[in-house]
């Protein structure tokens, strides 16, 4: 069992500029790293759940190049970076001016990566374990990314945060075509054409769009 997460991430991973959001390097996997190369089964026998913290994942991408490039939407505001993975986007709204931001992860290493990036990006980033779905600590905004990526969780997640957007927060979405983004209720703010890996993703571009969500 691995008993020092951080360490591990240090030991495991490269030092990496997002490529699309090259203001900001990551501790990420790539084709040099041993983690890169091991199976579910590799990583059980050493007590690594899959590390999806260790990838930008390309909604996350699209999510932090839409909030580097338009700063007003969260400076002085309170944000919460919901499966935040990495903490990209977490770390893209901190840089930015946000007042308070919360980075919410259910997986131990994720937050250990977040905690990581966050100290050597410079960035203030509060850790919120758990599952936060039914919650409403009154955020300002609510990014997601990437989160579409399972029939039930998608319903239940995109439930809890329709009833934020009612209550008055701004919800924003970054989505490269998941199956079960859902089909309406979305107003599309942008697209990019995102870099990414085969290793992850069917194509090293994804097309990834930036969604506001609507009440309903």
């Amino acid at each position: 069992m691995i008993e020092d997460k951080t360490a591990f991430i240090r030991a495991h991973t490269a030092w990496l500029a997002v490529p699309h959001a090259p203001e900001i390097s990551l501790h990420l996997a790539d084709e040099i790293t041993e983690i890169w190369k091991k199976t579910e089964d590799d990583l059980e026998k050493i007590g690594l759940p899959p590390p999806f913290w260790a990838f930008a994942w390309a909604g996350g991408q699209s999510l932090a190049r839409y909030i580097l490039d338009h700063p007003d939407l969260v400076r002085g505001k309170t944000v919460l970076d919901f499966a935040s993975g990495s903490g990209l986007v977490a770390i893209a709204a901190a840089k930015v001016g946000a007042s308070r931001v919360e980075a919410n992860e259910i997986d131990d290493f994720a937050l250990a990566a977040i905690a990581l990036n966050a100290e050597d990006n410079n960035a203030a980033v509060k850790l919120r374990g758990g599952d936060l779905i039914g919650t409403d600590d009154k955020w300002d905004i609510v990014l997601a990314g990437d989160i579409a990526y399972e029939r039930d969780m998608t319903a239940r997640v995109f439930a809890w945060l329709h009833t934020l957007v009612r209550r008055g927060a701004t919800v924003l979405i970054g989505d490269p075509g998941r199956a079960f983004l859902p089909k309406a209720g979305l107003e599309e703010l942008a697209e990019y054409r995102v870099p990414t890996t085969r290793e992850i993703e069917d194509t090293e571009i994804k097309r990834t769009k930036v969604f506001r969500l609507l009440p309903g």
